[in-house]
């Protein structure tokens, strides 16, 4: 039940770096990028929610059986959540694709493939923030400006925006936060400091969106000490383990994590992507640039830099003809069976064209981040 399908737009989301540091750990070699928009071109049989043509869809999942449909020289290729968007074309379980209002414009609403659902929604569906409520957001990249975005949209009254870049703060209120602190301008904790600025009642919702043990504990004890929820939005390296003190939750406090929002993607996807076409919310501010696809390094280190809050890569901004990596011959043999041998039609080949090479890489020590790239890449 897969489908076939040609990417338009793929955000860069901070988890993908996450992947090249070593700080998430992965399988090797891997396709990254898991927010995107795209056009279905074939299906697999039995898939009935998705058609070729103008149903566009964001991936959102995973495949079920483990298995990719990328190999190079036999061996696979993995993907990044299983869906590795950092591609032309791909190959997707069906449950990974949501269709969506042909319309929408793809360099921004792949955002809602992951970034922005995962911040509004943490705000909206995890924490629950109440109207009239006080909330603190740790982390103003692109998710925390998303949940600062969700705490608005849920009434908060009080919205303090945490981060160690002063730059950030201007787009922070831009987007509802109505102050912004800077740890290192204080001597004593930032927990302490939002007690402060709360008159010791501690704020009633905070969002940690950075993935740092320290921040999920400060976060944590920013929190109302007998209602207070602290939601962990950011993602944690893979080794990370906390210790902390019973007492700090005994007392009432309420600490929980938040996954894509809180949203059942296959319905909300569509939903949230109706929402922002009728503007009941907005996703340019959260697009610092956008860029054809064999920018997608500097991309990345625009990102490491914290001179962007999201970049939307577009395979190619006038739209040329690339070749197809994929088509829906991929899923069986001749024969019927579902084939794993090295002349799999699985593999990185094209209809169009024999005469090319497939890949591209970032080296990281003895692994490679690979990403499918066009015509012109080479394996070096």
């Amino acid at each position: 039940m897969s489908t076939a399908g040609k990417i338009l737009a793929s955000g860069i989301c901070r988890s993908d770096d996450h992947v090249l540091s070593g700080a998430l750990k992965e399988n090797f070699p891997i396709i990254l990028g898991h927010e995107a928009a795209g056009v279905v071109e074939s299906v697999g049989e039995g898939v009935t929610t998705v058609k070729p043509g103008r149903d566009f869809g964001i991936p959102t999942g995973l495949m079920y059986d483990g298995t990719s449909r990328f190999t190079y020289k036999g061996q696979p290729i993995y993907k990044f959540i299983g869906t590795g968007t950092f591609t032309e074309y791909t190959v997707l379980h069906e449950d990974s694709v949501a269709k969506i209002d042909a319309a929408a414009p793809p360099e921004k609403v792949c955002l809602i493939g992951c970034g922005f659902s995962t911040g509004y929604g943490a705000a909206i569906n995890s924490a629950k923030v109440e109207p009239g409520s006080t909330c603190a957001v740790f982390g103003l990249g692109g998710v925390g400006l998303s949940a600062v975005m969700g705490c608005k949209a849920a009434g908060a009254s009080r919205i303090i925006g945490v981060d160690i870049n002063k730059d950030k703060f201007a787009k922070a209120k831009e987007l509802g936060a109505t102050e912004c602190v800077n740890p290192l301008d204080f001597k004593k904790p930032i927990n302490e400091v939002l007690f402060d600025m709360t008159d010791g009642e501690g704020v009633g919702y905070s969002l940690e969106v950075i993935g740092r043990t320290d921040t999920m504990l400060a976060a944590m004890a920013s929190c109302n000490m007998n209602y207070g929820t602290s939601v962990i939005v950011g993602v944690p390296p893979t080794v990370s383990e906390i210790t902390f003190s019973p007492s700090l939750i005994f007392t009432g406090r309420t600490w929980k994590g938040s996954i894509f929002g809180g949203w059942k993607s296959k319905d909300s996807v569509p939903k949230l992507v109706s929402d922002f076409m009728q503007k009941k919310f907005t996703l340019d501010p959260l697009i610092t640039h956008t860029m054809p696809f064999d920018k997608i390094n500097e991309g990345f280190e625009l990102l490491r830099a914290g001179k962007r809050i999201w970049s939307s890569g577009l395979n190619g901004l006038t739209w040329p003809e690339i070749m197809a990596f994929v088509v829906f011959w991929c899923f069986k043999n001749p024969s019927g069976e579902e084939s794993d041998s090295d002349s799999d039609p699985c593999e990185l080949s094209s209809p169009r064209s024999t005469d090319h090479t497939i890949h591209n890489g970032i080296s990281l020590g003895k692994n490679r981040f690979y990403y499918v790239a066009s015509s012109n890449a080479i394996v070096d």
